[in-house]
């Protein structure tokens, strides 16, 4: 299936209707380039692509909400492992928010997070969003509210690195 280049996660909506995957693009790290979240249409038989969406430099988490109508891609920015003073370096990463409506998903808000985000994950309710931030052993707690994300300003301290985050629904 020809999502896009270096395609690190995928997700699937509740309802199972579709599956998003995080195209990380240069090797798996950032380059400065926009990169893509590819939309497939689990309903085709085969399953299809049927869009992608531009999310920015080095998407590689990904998590959608539990009601199915929010998600977001982690983006790594440049925030680690790349040059001082590499023209697409940034400080921090961030996270993009992605509206889905039936099978059209489009870009909304970026709100920064730590430096080397990688996973994300929603809570049990939908209305707070945890992303984990490698190199600064972090956690940023977002506000998801009416689709809309933005920080809270609460940062979670770990004795560790996190890497990779999941969620279980009942």
């Amino acid at each position: 299936m020809p999502v896009g280049l270096w395609p690190y996660n995928v997700a699937i909506t509740p309802d199972g209707r579709l599956a998003l995957t995080a195209d990380n693009g240069a090797s798996g790290a950032s380059d400065g380039h926009v990169d893509t979240v590819s939309v497939i249409d689990m309903e085709a038989s085969p399953p299809r692509v049927i869009d992608k969406v531009v999310v920015g430099d080095a998407p590689e988490g990904l998590a959608i909400s539990p009601d199915g109508k929010t998600a977001v891609a982690v983006m790594l920015k440049g925030s680690a492992a790349v040059p001082k003073d590499a023209w697409f370096r940034h400080d921090r990463g961030s996270v993009v928010a992605l509206t889905i409506d039936g099978k059209k998903v489009t870009r909304g808000e970026e709100v920064e997070v730590g430096r080397l985000p990688e996973g994300a994950v929603f809570s049990a309710d939908g209305s707070r969003l945890y992303v984990g931030n490698y190199i600064d052993s972090t956690v940023s707690v977002l506000k998801l509210e009416g689709g809309r994300i933005s920080d809270t300003g609460r940062v979670l301290t770990l004795p560790g690195r996190p890497a990779a985050m999941r969620a279980s629904r009942p």
